[in-house]
C-alpha cells in the first residue's frame, strides 16, 4: 500500500480520465448552457472576433462548450469533441482577451491547456469509447 501512495505509478489513469472528464466537461456544460437558453439575448452583445460572424460564432462556442461538454463527460469520441473547445479556448485566450492582462484570463488559459491533457490522455476504459473503439 506504502507503494501504491508514494510511488511513482498511478493509481488508475483510467479513474485519473474520467475524473478529469467529468470535471472539465462538466465545467464546460455549465458554462455553455446559459448561452444557449439565453442564445437571443447574448447574441446582440457577442463578438465576431475571426470574422466568421456574430451569430456563427456564437454558435460554435454553444457547440464547443455545451455539446461537446457532454461528449466529454460520457466519453463519446473524446479526442475529436475536445478539439472545438481547444479552438475556443485559444480564441478566448489569444484573441477575445488579448489585451486583458493575464488574471483576467487566466481561466481561459487553464481550459486551453486541461483540454489538450484530456486530448493526450484521451477517455479511458470508463467511457462510450471504449465499446466504439476496439483496440
Amino acid at each position: 500500500m506504502k507503494d501504491k501512495l508514494l510511488g511513482l505509478q498511478p493509481i488508475s489513469s483510467d479513474v485519473a480520465a474520467l475524473l478529469l472528464r467529468l470535471i472539465f466537461g462538466g465545467l464546460f456544460i455549465y458554462h455553455g448552457y446559459p448561452k444557449l437558453v439565453g442564445f437571443d439575448q447574448i447574441l446582440p452583445m457577442f463578438p465576431d472576433l475571426i470574422g466568421i460572424g456574430s451569430k456563427t460564432s456564437l454558435i460554435l462556442v454553444v457547440f464547443a462548450e455545451f455539446f461537446c461538454g457532454i461528449f466529454i463527460v460520457i466519453g463519446l469520441l473524446t479526442r475529436l469533441t475536445v478539439i472545438p473547445i481547444f479552438i475556443t479556448m485559444f480564441v478566448a485566450f489569444f484573441i477575445a482577451h488579448a489585451q486583458d492582462p493575464f488574471q483576467a484570463k487566466n481561466l481561459p488559459f487553464v481550459y486551453l491547456l486541461l483540454s489538450f491533457v484530456v486530448f493526450v490522455l484521451g477517455s479511458g476504459k470508463f467511457s462510450v469509447d471504449k465499446y466504439i473503439i476496439k483496440e
